[in-house]
C-alpha cells in the first residue's frame, strides 16, 4: 500500500484561510441573531430621540402594578412599550418627568442585566429602584419604608475550610481576589444546644464584588462592597420622612372583609445600610446576624446588583424599599408578609413617585462607610447643573464624604 502523502504548504494555507473566512461568516451571523432585532432598534432610537428618562426599576409585577395604576403615571400615547430581550420596557411620565418603567425579575442575575439593558439601549439620567424587602432592624415596623444610603451584596462568600480559624488566610487572599475585611458568618456559632462544639460547614467571608467602571480601564478592576447611592437623591430623600403613608389594607372594610390596619401608621426613614443577595431571608438567626455584623435594615434580593451596575456605569441611583415582614419573625406582626405585602409595595411606590426633585442628579464623590473608595458619576454633572441652581453648593458638600 503506498504511503499517504503529506499536504503541501500552499495546500495547509488554502485551507487554513477557508476555515478562517467560514468561521468569520458563522460569527457574523451569531452576532447579527444576537443583537437587538431591526424594529427594536427603531423603537429605541425613537425613543431617545425624546431622551433623557428617569429609569423606574422595578422587581416584580405585583410592585409594579401599582405604580401602572397611580393617577401619577401616564403612559406615552404614541409608543407605550417596547420589549426588548425579554424585557418590556414601558414609557410614560411620572407628573411632568419623563420616565421608562422595566420589570426586572427576582434575584441579582435578572436585576443587573435588566439594569444593564436600561443604562446600554436608552438615555437615562438615573435610576430609582423600588419594592418590597424584610426587615432587620426591631425598632422598625412592617409599612415603613427605608432608604438606605449604602447597598452591600451579601451573596459573595469565600467558604472556608474546616478547621481553618479567622487567623488563617483564605485561600487567594494573596492575591487580592478575597479578603477578610468584611467579616465572616461561622456556622458554630449558632449551634443548637447539646450538639457539641465545632461545625464541618465552618463560616464563610463576605466578599466585595469586582467592578469595571465605564470610563476607566478595560478589564482593570476595583473591590466595592458598601456601594453609595447617589448623595443629592440622599439628601432630598430627606424631605419625604413627614410624607403620610397607607397604614390600612381594604380601608373600607365591609362585614365580611374587614379592614386590617397595623399598629401605628408606617413611616419614611432614611437608614445607612441595606444589602441583597439571590436568598430569601426568613431566619431569624441570620437576620440578626446581617443586623449585629453589617449594621443593615431593608434585606432584599436585588438592590445591589442594580447599585452595583449602576456604579459601573456612572449613573446616579438611589433605591427604596418598603418593610414586609421582620425577617425570620420576633414581633406580633412578623408572619403578616402575607397579609401585608401589598400594602407595603403601595407604600414604596407612593414614596417613589412622590419626589420630582429626585430626578435631578448630581456629580457626587461618595465614601464608603468603611472609607475605602469612593465612587464617581462624571456623566452626569451637565444635566444637574442645569436642572438646580443649588447644585454647585451640593456639589461641595457632597465631594466631603459621608461624615461631613
Amino acid at each position: 500500500m503506498a504511503a499517504r502523502s503529506s499536504s503541501s504548504p500552499a495546500k495547509t494555507t488554502t485551507t487554513l484561510a477557508l476555515l478562517l473566512v467560514v468561521a468569520a461568516a458563522a460569527a457574523a451571523v451569531a452576532a447579527e441573531a444576537a443583537a437587538v432585532a431591526a424594529d427594536a432598534a427603531r423603537g429605541v432610537r425613537q425613543v431617545n430621540r425624546r431622551g433623557p428618562y428617569l429609569g423606574v426599576v422595578v422587581p416584580n409585577g405585583f410592585e409594579m402594578e401599582p405604580l401602572l395604576r397611580s393617577p401619577a403615571f401616564s403612559p406615552a400615547k404614541k409608543l407605550p412599550y417596547l420589549d426588548v430581550a425579554g424585557r418590556r420596557f414601558r414609557f410614560g411620565t411620572i407628573g411632568e418627568k419623563k420616565v421608562i418603567i422595566v420589570m426586572t425579575g427576582l434575584g441579582m442575575l435578572n436585576s443587573g442585566v435588566t439594569t444593564q439593558l436600561l443604562l446600554t439601549l436608552f438615555d437615562v439620567e438615573g435610576i430609582v429602584h423600588f419594592g418590597i424587602a424584610g426587615n432587620a432592624d426591631p425598632d422598625l415596623h412592617i409599612g415603613d419604608v427605608t432608604v438606605p444610603r449604602y447597598w452591600a451584596h451579601t451573596g459573595l462568600w469565600n467558604w472556608q475550610r474546616y478547621g481553618d480559624g479567622p487567623e488563617k488566610e483564605l485561600a487567594l487572599e494573596s492575591n487580592g481576589d478575597y479578603t477578610r475585611k468584611y467579616g465572616a458568618l461561622n456556622f458554630s456559632d449558632y449551634g443548637v444546644a447539646g450538639g457539641g462544639g465545632g461545625n464541618l460547614l465552618n463560616g464563610v467571608w463576605y466578599q466585595p464584588e469586582e467592578v469595571f467602571p465605564a470610563d476607566g480601564t478595560p478589564e482593570s478592576r476595583r473591590h466595592e462592597f458598601w456601594v453609595p447611592v447617589d448623595g443629592r437623591y440622599y439628601q432630598l430623600a430627606q424631605k419625604l420622612e413627614a410624607m403620610p403613608l397607607e397604614r390600612c389594607v381594604n380601608r373600607t372594610g365591609t362585614a365580611t372583609s374587614p379592614a386590617t390596619c397595623l399598629a401605628r401608621a408606617p413611616a419614611v426613614a432614611r437608614v445607612e445600610r441595606g444589602c441583597s443577595a439571590s436568598v430569601f431571608v426568613d431566619n431569624a438567626a441570620y437576620r440578626q446576624f446581617l443586623r449585629s455584623r453589617l449594621g443593615v435594615t431593608p434585606i432584599d434580593m436585588e438592590s445591589a446588583a442594580v447599585a452595583l451596575v449602576a456604579a459601573q456605569q456612572g449613573a446616579p441611583f438611589i433605591a427604596i424599599r418598603s418593610l414586609s415582614d421582620l425577617a425570620g419573625g420576633g414581633s406580633a406582626e412578623s408572619n403578616e408578609a402575607g397579609v401585608f405585602a401589598a400594602l407595603a409595595a403601595q407604600n414604596a411606590v407612593a414614596v417613589a413617585v412622590k419626589p420630582r426633585c429626585l430626578t435631578c442628579p448630581v456629580d457626587q464623590a461618595r465614601q464608603a462607610p468603611d472609607n475605602t473608595q469612593a465612587v464617581t458619576r462624571p456623566i452626569y454633572q451637565k444635566t444637574a447643573a442645569a436642572c438646580d441652581p443649588g447644585f454647585q453648593t451640593l456639589v461641595s458638600m457632597g465631594r466631603s464624604g459621608p461624615n461631613s
